[in-house]
């Protein structure tokens, strides 16, 4: 991922002037470099030409909307994308992570909120590039799947699968507890950063347990891996290290 290391690059794509100008300002002040554009064609030129590390994409835009935007962009990159929407609907609202955006924002918003947030998704992300959970190997060879938790990379039948920042740090996450119920709050505390304020919030974790579901199950309405533990959340189905002396091999084990 570029820039990581430097000084930060976020783009806004916004078509309120007024939104652009104050976020612009605050963002700057804080110390990231900020990327403005009125509507998605510019938001996708200014992506492709300056490689930002973050972009929050407002819903209604001009030329292209914010979920066409979103759709682009993770046909070739894992970026973290926070949405703006300022539609009621709550169908409406997770549309945007349901097409691989990591969070969402819901206008009218505090701009102290979306820089929590911009701060907490890229905190994620720098997790994702920079940690190294495991001493040991950190290969988990599951059935069809294998996870190679150091290297943040998914195999699926011997094909590279494709997850963005926050998707792993939930994959990990689950498989850290396999076989212990993570509540929805929880989760989002964790791999979010953030307490849920609205119960609507933890849909963020609901989208993105079903957008790992698709990607790794075989069969995601029934999914053997990522269990729904019901009145709790959900847990990653055990599983048993064969050799407690770091052997990498891992199998799984039905609860």
């Amino acid at each position: 991922m570029d820039n990581i290391r430097g000084k930060e690059k976020i783009l806004i794509a916004d078509d309120e002037s007024s939104i652009r100008r104050i976020l612009e300002t605050r963002l700057s002040i804080i110390g990231y470099e900020v990327l403005t554009a009125p509507d998605g064609e510019s938001a996708l030129f200014l992506f492709h030409k300056e490689h930002p590390n973050l972009v929050v994409l407002d819903v209604m835009m001009p030329k292209i909307d914010g979920y066409g935007v979103c759709q682009e962009i993770r046909k070739e990159s894992d970026i973290p994308i926070i949405m703006l929407t300022a539609l009621g609907d709550v169908t409406d609202r997770i549309t945007g992570l349901e097409l691989g955006a990591d969070d969402y924002v819901v206008k009218p918003f505090s701009p102290k909120e979306l820089e929590a947030r911009i701060r907490c998704v890229l905190r994620r992300v720098d997790k994702f590039y920079f940690s190294n959970t495991f001493t040991n190997s950190g290969i988990f060879n599951i059935g069809f799947l294998k996870i190679d938790i150091n290297r943040k990379q998914v195999y699926k039948n011997e094909e590279r699968i494709r997850l963005t920042g926050m998707e792993f740090n939930l994959l990990e996450l689950l498989i850290s507890n396999s076989g212990e119920p993570l509540s929805r709050t929880a989760i989002l505390e964790e791999v979010w950063g953030y307490t849920p304020e609205r119960h609507l919030d933890t849909r963020v974790v609901d989208v993105h347990i079903s957008r790992l579901r698709a990607k790794l199950e075989d069969d995601p309405s029934n999914p053997e891996l990522i269990l729904t533990s019901r009145g709790t959340g959900y847990l990653f189905q055990r599983i048993i290290e064969i050799n407690k002396n770091y052997n990498p091999l891992i199998q799984l084990q039905r609860i």
